[in-house]
């Protein structure tokens, strides 16, 4: 299907092994990564010379290491590294940084001391994880190791393995996301408005032929503001969804005919119910993000100050309301409100940078990780849009993407 202007967001939960719900905020296409920027060498000291810094370099090892050298499209590896600086570093300085799958994973100033650390690692293509190392000599790659991905071309699928279920096409990437639907049968995918561009019949059903075939009863949506410029219904209402560890108030702010958005005191006297009554942590969600400072203009872009200050106000009172979280900007941010709980803007999958946030949740806390969509013509798509708006004067891509800070990070449980 050709790309739409479209902004959904996903959230996706699983229960694997240790953690217990995995809630992923998106939509329409998948993941993936996002070049971050890295500071250049730290300046050397005076009292260096020019043979100090290059023996720094010659000298200083690294390794790195994978739990395996090879990973199956979608999953998960640990990566660890160590960064061993020679006796020169001490005087000529050395700076660092780790790459992986297009991302830098860590940097910073080594000096001559070791350093070392490890992450988790969903590579969406064959890539190298390396080291490199810089101070006033140049730079070097110490240390690196390719990791395989196995791009799982999974066999056509037998129609009484899951009878139903429809394919929407007989292809690689069709058949990858409904045997990875299937393998994960817990997970729950929560579309949080702007299914369509313009609220067309035929586009409310495009949506429903792409994801309900693959998640079924685990789908749920609810409208944006493109599906009712024109007064649709389409996906109105709320709704209180309950899953293993946690559970999501699906709030639909949506004001026909308006970009803006709004909660009625009937929607806060919902929420206030459900969370009053909730035994497990609660995530609002809905499509439009939260007012939290500034001139108090009724139409403001995104859900009105007076809506917002009750939708605060409930959170004050309601210690099991953990976060609300919304679209709507295109873009990631986190501001807080009462007492810390952030309440959080998610970037869009139909531009760039083509991500959607997944919420772990364990015994003692949330984390939200954003991913990037991963297949090449999603990322060639998404690419194309970084520079939306540049004749505006418009960083787009700094816009959308935000601060690492804002993307991942643990929500506190109260």
């Amino acid at each position: 299907m050709a790309p739409r202007d479209e902004g959904a967001r996903n959230s996706r939960w699983r229960t694997d092994g240790s953690w217990r719900r995995r809630l992923i905020g998106a939509a329409v296409v998948t993941v993936a990564a996002v070049a971050a920027a890295v500071a250049g060498p730290a300046p050397v000291p005076a009292h260096a010379g020019p043979l100090d810094a290059q023996t720094c370099l010659d000298r200083t090892t690294a390794t790195v290491t994978t739990s395996q050298p090879t990973v199956v499209w979608g999953d998960t590896i640990s990566v660890s590294w160590s960064l061993t600086p020679s006796g020169e570093c001490f005087a000529a300085g050395l700076s660092y940084k780790v790459l992986a799958d297009g991302l830098v994973r860590a940097s910073g100033w080594a000096g001559g001391s070791p350093v070392h650390g490890s992450f988790g690692l969903t590579p969406s293509q064959t890539s190298v994880v390396g080291v490199q190392i810089f101070n006033d000599a140049g730079s070097r790659a110490p240390a690196g190791r390719t990791i395989q991905v196995d791009p799982w071309d999974p066999p056509v699928l037998d129609d009484a393995f899951r009878p139903t279920i429809t394919l929407l096409g007989d292809d690689p990437v069709n058949r990858r996301l409904f045997v990875r639907a299937v393998r994960t049968p817990d997970e729950t995918v929560v579309v949080k408005g702007d299914l369509t561009d313009d609220g067309r019949p035929e586009e409310f059903a495009a949506f429903e032929a792409c994801y309900r075939p693959v998640f079924d009863s685990r789908l749920f949506a609810v409208r944006g503001n493109h599906d009712a410029f024109r007064g649709q219904t389409e996906y109105a209402g709320d709704q209180w969804i309950e899953l293993p560890g946690v559970a999501v108030a699906l709030l639909d702010t949506t004001v026909p005919h308006a970009a803006t958005g709004h909660l009625t005191a009937e929607q806060i006297d919902w929420l206030d119910a459900g969370a009053a009554a909730s035994t497990v942590p609660v995530i609002a969600m809905g499509h439009h993000q939260q007012w939290t400072e500034g001139g108090r203009n009724p139409d403001y872009f995104g859900i009105d100050p007076d809506a917002s200050d009750a939708l605060t106000a409930l959170i004050a009172r309601r210690p099991a309301v953990v976060a609300y979280t919304a679209g709507h900007t295109h873009r990631h941010r986190v501001r807080t409100v009462v007492g810390g709980v952030p309440s959080i803007e998610v970037g869009c999958v139909k531009d760039f940078p083509g991500t959607w946030a997944e919420y772990r949740v364990y015994d003692d806390g949330i984390l939200q990780v954003v991913h990037r969509m991963s297949s090449p013509e999603a990322l060639a798509w998404s690419e194309a849009c970084r520079t939306l708006y540049a004749d505006y004067g418009v960083d787009y891509s700094r816009y959308a993407m935000g601060r690492l800070e804002q993307r991942c990070f643990e929500i506190k449980l109260r």
